[in-house]
């Protein structure tokens, strides 16, 4: 079974405005399931199912123990106002306050795309998510390298999101999704975060947001399966590419077994690696690790 519902009558007990209500940051009103569900899941589209609850330790954790129990099919979306045990890539924490942002997990089942290929989809969600806000909150969000969301705050690049994807089973995908909506300055985890809000986002009700960003993420992946997940056929390797703030900048990527490589972000390789030019002329395609932006090219 999902999570409870975060329109479940004992979130509200404390009374309309009281300290545990739902109702109790007036800025930030809680997701309309309903209309969610209306707008998104119908006949012939990916969404297939949409609950939200008030709040869970982590979407992902839930939606990939749903896939693994048969209790859910592709198309399933989870979305939570409040994760208490968010996770990022390399085991990280991802937190924020209630209802504050976008924290929502998706299940994919692309079962006409090789194995081979679904390295591209936390790539192809970043592409979605980026599209999305830029219709729904005006705002640019570049990609940083594999999966973080940035914005400009000020004159300063900010981290606003991260995509976490887990295998399934052996056919599925989940794919987790945390944008960072109305955080204030005084609520974040560390200076180089960042929000919508910060980033002067024209809207920040969050039911639109999701939805722009659902839509977007449907239209990728649609693309992207009808073309076996081919990333040249389906445009996806040159949206990326084009959208990612890593290219062009002097990195050095932190690989596994503490090892560590520096040179210039040239390219997005075929299976989605970033390649680096090294100071002593070799082409690096690096497929994990963490990415720090040095400088300009």
């Amino acid at each position: 079974m999902m999570p409870r519902d975060a329109s479940d009558a004992n979130d509200r007990s404390s009374g309309p405005f009281g300290g545990g209500s739902r109702w109790s940051d007036l800025e930030r009103p809680p997701l309309n399931a309903d209309a969610l569900r209306r707008a998104l899941v119908r006949e012939g589209a990916l969404w297939t199912r949409l609950e939200v609850v008030q709040r869970t330790g982590s979407t992902n954790s839930d939606l990939v123990a749903l896939a693994a129990s048969g209790e859910a099919a592709e198309g399933t979306v989870l979305v939570a106002e409040e994760q208490n045990a968010g996770r990022g890539r390399l085991d990280r924490t991802w937190t924020a306050p209630p209802r504050s942002g976008l924290f929502f997990s998706v299940l994919l089942r692309p079962a006409e795309v090789p194995v081979a290929r679904w390295g591209w989809l936390p790539l192809l969600a970043g592409v979605a998510v980026a599209t999305g806000l830029a219709r729904a909150a005006g705002v640019d969000t570049a990609l940083k390298w594999p999966n973080d969301l940035l914005v400009t705050v000020g004159d300063e690049e900010r981290k606003t999101g991260g995509i976490l994807a887990e295998r399934a089973g052996d056919d599925g995908v989940v794919v987790g999704i945390g944008i960072n909506v109305t955080l204030r300055e005084n609520e974040l985890p560390v200076p180089t975060a960042g929000s919508l809000v910060l980033a002067g986002a024209r809207g920040t009700d969050r039911d639109p947001l999701l939805r722009a960003v659902l839509r977007s993420l449907e239209d990728q992946y649609g693309r992207w399966r009808s073309a076996l997940g081919d990333p040249v056929a389906s445009g996806l390797q040159e949206t990326y590419a084009a959208g990612c703030a890593t290219l062009g900048r002097f990195v050095r990527a932190e690989l596994p077994g503490d090892r560590s490589v520096t040179g210039e972000a040239v390219a997005i390789d075929g299976d989605g690696r970033l390649v680096l030019a090294t100071e002593n002329g070799m082409q690096e395609p690096v497929g994990a690790g963490d990415i720090v932006h040095l400088r300009p090219a």
